[in-house]
This record gives structure tokens, C-alpha cells and sequence, in this order.
């Protein structure tokens, strides 16, 4: 009862914001000296689209609704630290284990994650009460695969078997209200007050092969599990443009998490932002390539029951910076049967890559996504 208490209450915020802002903007409007109202035309329509994976970049028009759709797929394959590549050998027998000392656990670590694939379903649906405030909700499905080597626990050097871990269901809900902060021309400037809800499980389990031979079933690791377990506040800003043919934006985007989770720790806070170029070719075509940086601390706290010879257990082997290029294309009709659809795609490959390690470093991750405007 008080976790729904709590997201009736911060959901509630949200929509008070939007509402504040709403009459705080309608009360601007005469005498606004950038024109702001005077200059409105359709926030979505004109330019090339951004990046599908760009997202609350821009309001929509009073009474308009909007449904989305995207798939996004990461993957990851081989280890690091900080900026340094690391195999198996140079983990396990290697790098000391947080664990050492309790009961069954070498002085270093024994399992070393190879690869993990991350597939997510996300669902969203934007509403504007004005030209000037516009509504959003996110829901999000996840599955992900963990591959791992087990070396023994007497020999490090030893490989005695391989397994591969699970987990999918329902991750975080998030909220936000995205209003107008400046429009003039072409030039149009978006903020964001959003939150996210803790809808994803944090106590998902699995069966691993253990540095003795066995196959005991345990408490997923942090990369595992679902969600966070706390509520967060996510700000955001974007400012978008465009001139003839091309359109061009950049946003920031945190996610700041309030307090400890049920099972005392806190994932660490992440920054980000991104540029974006684009290009209309014609026909509703366009294409785009962005650049991406993010800074994450690691984990605040450990969950009692997550422990074991492996990377993935130590909350200090989380976060770090990472710099990503990507390239994109949109295909988004003005007319016909097809107006209000836009179809897009993208891929972002990592060019810089600097992480609390040792972690498994990231290959690429693609999207491709529908929206419906109404």
C-alpha cells in the first residue's frame, strides 16, 4: 500500500507541473517577447525527425496523441577495465574477490561473464493537454542473457563449464512532463521533468555452475535484475532546429535515484548527453548520425544476498564513461494513408569506453521503433 501511495503521489507531481507550467505559459502569452505562441506551427511536422532513439525531444499539438513502439537490442562481448581489454586468464585467479573469506569463496575471482545480450520492449504514449505541455508515460519489457566461464577453485587456470543465466519481465515505469521553455524561427528549446516508478524486480534468481562443480541456484547479480527498486528523478533538455532540408538537436538527460532500495543499495546516478545532424532526402526518407557520452557512478550499498567469485557481484564493478557514434535513418510521410506514422532505425557503436571494471564492455546496440501521431 505504501508503494502505491508513493507512485499515485509522484505520478500526481508530474501532472501538476505540466498543469502549472500549462497556465504559466497561457498567461505568457500576450507581449511574449520570443514570439513563442506566434511562431507555433506544429511541433513534429517540420524539419527531418530526430533519431529514434532520441526520446522527449519535442510537445505536440493541443489534443494531439501520440503511441510508440521500440526494440532495442545491446550487446556485449569481453571484458575491460577502465580502458584496458581483459580476458578470462587475466580475471580469474587474478582479481581479488570482495567475497574471500566467507564460506566457500576463493581469494579470487573464479567465474568470469563472456557475453550478454539485453532485449527491451518499450510502449509509450504522449498526450497534450495544450500546444505548450505534453503528457508521457513508458512501460518496458526486458530479457537478457548472461554467458559466463567457470574456472576451479582450486586451479584458476582450470575451465570446468559453462552456463548461461536469465532473466525477463516488466522493468521500470517512467512518467514525464515535457514543456516549452522557447520557440523563435526554427529554433525550439524543450524541457523535461520526469520520474521513473520501481515496477522491475530486484530479486531475480538463476542456477550458475559454482567453482566446485555444482549447479546451485542464487540471486542474480545487479546486471541481472530488472529495475532498481527505487524511484528516480529524470530531468531532461533538448533543443532542436532545422533549416530547409536539415535538422539538428542536443539533449541532456539524468536519472538520479532517491534513497536506498528495499535491498540496500542505490544503482548509481547517470548523465548523459548527445548531438544529432540530419539530413531530409526526400519522399519522408531521412537520415541522421549522432554522438553520444554518458558518465555512471557505480552501486551505492551491496544486496546481502548477492555474492559469489564473479565481477558481476561487487556493486563497485558498475558505471563508468562512454563516448558512442551512431547512424540513423527515418521514413516519416507528410501525406497520404501513411500520415502521422513515422518508422526509424538506428545503431550506436561505442568509440571510448572507460569503466569501474572489470565489466563486460558494449559492442553495439540497435533500435528501430514506430510512432502514431493523432
Amino acid at each position: 500500500m505504501k508503494t502505491l501511495s508513493f507512485a499515485g503521489l509522484l505520478a500526481g507531481m508530474v501532472l501538476c507541473v505540466g498543469a502549472s507550467i500549462s497556465q504559466a505559459q497561457e498567461l505568457k502569452v500576450t507581449g511574449d517577447e520570443h514570439g513563442m505562441h506566434a511562431n507555433h506551427q506544429g511541433h513534429i511536422h517540420e524539419g527531418p525527425a530526430s533519431p529514434v532513439s532520441v526520446m522527449g525531444d519535442h510537445l505536440h499539438d493541443e489534443g494531439e496523441w501520440m503511441l510508440s513502439y521500440r526494440f532495442m537490442r545491446m550487446e556485449m562481448e569481453g571484458n575491460r577495465n577502465g580502458t584496458s581489454d581483459l580476458g578470462p586468464q587475466d580475471i580469474s585467479g587474478v582479481v581479488a574477490n570482495r567475497f574471500s573469506g566467507m564460506a566457500g569463496q576463493p581469494a579470487t575471482l573464479r567465474i568470469v561473464p563472456t557475453e550478454m545480450t539485453m532485449d527491451m520492449h518499450m510502449i509509450g504514449a504522449m498526450y497534450a493537454p495544450t500546444d505548450w505541455v505534453t503528457l508521457m508515460v513508458m512501460g518496458n519489457y526486458l530479457d537478457m542473457e548472461m554467458d559466463h566461464i567457470t574456472f576451479a577453485g582450486g586451479n584458476p587456470a582450470l575451465e570446468i563449464g559453462r552456463f548461461t543465466t536469465e532473466s525477463n519481465g516488466i522493468g521500470d515505469t517512467k512518467l514525464a512532463t515535457l514543456f516549452g521553455l522557447y520557440e523563435a524561427g526554427n529554433h525550439q528549446v524543450v524541457g523535461k521533468i520526469g520520474g521513473s516508478l520501481p515496477t522491475g524486480s530486484i530479486d531475480e534468481t538463476g542456477t550458475i555452475l559454482n567453482p566446485m562443480g555444482a549447479n546451485v541456484r542464487i540471486r542474480l547479480p545487479y546486471a541481472m535484475q530488472l529495475g532498481t527498486g527505487t524511484y528516480d528523478i529524470e530531468p531532461g533538455l533538448t533543443y532542436t532546429g532545422h533549416q530547409g532540408d536539415w535538422g539538428w538537436g542536443a539533449q541532456y538527460n539524468g536519472r538520479i535515484h532517491l534513497g536506498e532500495n528495499g535491498e540496500d543499495y542505490t544503482r548509481g546516478d547517470k548523465h548523459a548527453v548527445n548531438a544529432w545532424l540530419a539530413y531530409l532526402w526526400g519522399g519522408g526518407f531521412s537520415s541522421s548520425a549522432r554522438v553520444a557520452a554518458e558518465t555512471e557512478d557505480s552501486i551505492d550499498g551491496i544486496d546481502p544476498q548477492i555474492i559469489g567469485p564473479v565481477q558481476t557481484a561487487d556493486p563497485d564493478n558498475y558505471g563508468g564513461e562512454r563516448v558512442e557514434i551512431g547512424l540513423g535513418i527515418n521514413f516519416s510521410p507528410g501525406d497520404g494513408a501513411l500520415r502521422g506514422h513515422e518508422f526509424g532505425a538506428e545503431i550506436l557503436v561505442p568509440v571510448y569506453q572507460d569503466l569501474n571494471g572489470p565489466q563486460l564492455e558494449r559492442d553495439y546496440s540497435f533500435t528501430m521503433g514506430y510512432r502514431f501521431a493523432f
